[in-house]
């Protein structure tokens, strides 16, 4: 965020990248590689490009200032990292300044939704080839807790989740940790910034064949999306408009082949009800 600030700065100040690298005894790659937020910033070259770019406004060079101490600083996820890949750590930080989030899952309740017991077992399934502690365990699960607080936090993310229905047909841990999952996702539809489609099976086949995915989506006009895809030993990053195009469009077939939210607590309470028979 903070790269693509200086960027427009420094192109509506007519300042070339060799010019703006000069000034704080850097190269047109370093100033290239700050604007795409590849590197850290030193408060002290910010600063220097500010009065470079005739930044005057005291507001704005304050807020610019603040970015780039944040951005040096460690996320709060890091002290899991000896426990999560660290091709994860990039979406923890993503998801943490997205405005919307928009995932599509197949298998597993979204983990911005899930519950402690929930969480726990799909950690569970993770690990079957190096069990983990029960210590391990807490820590994981703690950390899927805390992401939670991007829909909580004073200006919350808009999470807009579309899940199928076999999600909730598929007793992940047992019966009743199921049960205890799904009452607590009519309660979390309820919320304002929070919107969950589910797929019944009715529909029959539907357009994202490829697997689960998340489009992420940030309030500034200037950053792109980001399509992020998980696999076993890592993941994808996507923002290329081409590739950006076709899964905003998918995530849109998918909403729409989807049931409106308004049937998504009947479908819920039909799945536990099934759930005592």
């Amino acid at each position: 965020m903070l790269g693509v600030h200086l960027r427009r700065l420094r192109e509506n100040a007519g300042v070339s990248r060799t010019d703006a690298g000069w000034a704080i005894r850097g190269s047109e790659s370093k100033i290239s590689r700050l604007e795409l937020g590849r590197v850290g910033f030193k408060v002290r070259d910010v600063d220097d490009l500010l009065t470079l770019y005739k930044l005057e406004d005291p507001e704005e060079r304050d807020r610019l200032l603040a970015l780039a101490r944040d951005a040096n600083n460690p996320g709060w996820w890091q002290r899991y990292d000896d426990l999560t890949p660290q091709w994860f750590h990039s979406y923890l930080g993503l998801e943490m300044a997205a405005d919307l989030i928009r995932t599509f899952e197949l298998q597993f309740v979204p983990g911005l939704l899930q519950t402690p017991d929930y969480a726990r077992s799909v950690v569970q399934l993770g690990r079957q080839d190096k069990p983990l502690s029960r210590a391990e365990q807490d820590r994981l699960v703690s950390l899927r807790m805390s992401r939670q607080e991007v829909l909580t936090r004073q200006r919350p993310a808009r999470l807009w989740a579309v899940i199928d229905e076999a999600v909730l047909r598929r007793p992940i841990g047992s019966r009743q940790i199921l049960k205890a999952q799904l009452e607590f996702l009519i309660d979390a539809a309820r919320r304002h910034n929070v919107t969950l489609q589910i797929i019944p099976f009715e529909k029959g086949g539907y357009t994202a064949t490829g697997g689960a995915f998340t489009l992420l989506r940030f309030n500034d006009a200037d950053l792109p999306d980001i399509v992020y895809i998980e696999h076993l030993t890592s993941a994808v990053y996507l923002d290329k408009r081409e590739e950006l195009d076709t899964y905003v469009v998918t995530m849109d077939s998918v909403s729409i082949t989807a049931a409106q939210p308004r049937e998504t607590e009947s479908i819920l309470r039909r799945a536990i009800a099934d759930l005592d028979l």
